[in-house]
């Protein structure tokens, strides 16, 4: 599968009280990923590839971690993404992140492909994951 890497500083706002990154700023930080991950699989960011195959999105539906050693403001991180599953509608991500060569959390997402629905267009569902895009996740 195709893995995305990115590196990310640790700054001041992502810390709380204790001067540890607080856990849900590395949700925010594994939903860029995930947006990072399309772009390198598709050559366009987001905006472009939810436009180009007429969806809403990809919202998540279930997400999880483990973490084994935190973060400090200053902190370098990299995180590692790639699809772990391709279904029809839906796929998981996961997501590794490393302090230098430890790795300090493991993630994981499951995210649906969607657009409108033609039978009530105020709400989303699922639509067919196409061909192209589970090819370019699957290089």
């Amino acid at each position: 599968m195709l893995t995305n890497r990115r590196d990310v500083e640790i700054e001041w706002g992502d810390c709380d009280a204790a001067g540890i990154v607080f856990y849900p700023r590395y949700f925010a930080m594994f939903d860029a990923s995930t947006a990072y991950l399309f772009e390198k699989a598709l050559g366009m960011k987001k905006i472009a590839w939810t436009k180009a195959h007429g969806i809403v999105g990809i919202p998540m539906v279930d997400t999880g971690a483990k973490f084994i050693v935190p973060s400090r403001y200053g902190d370098v991180i990299t995180i590692e993404t790639s699809a772990s599953r391709i279904g029809r509608s839906s796929f998981d991500i996961a997501h590794r992140v490393f302090k230098g060569e430890t790795l300090a959390i493991e993630a994981q997402e499951t995210r649906v492909w969607t657009g409108r629905d033609p039978d009530d267009p105020t709400r989303i569902k699922a639509v067919p994951i196409p061909d192209e895009v589970v090819a370019a996740l699957s290089t």
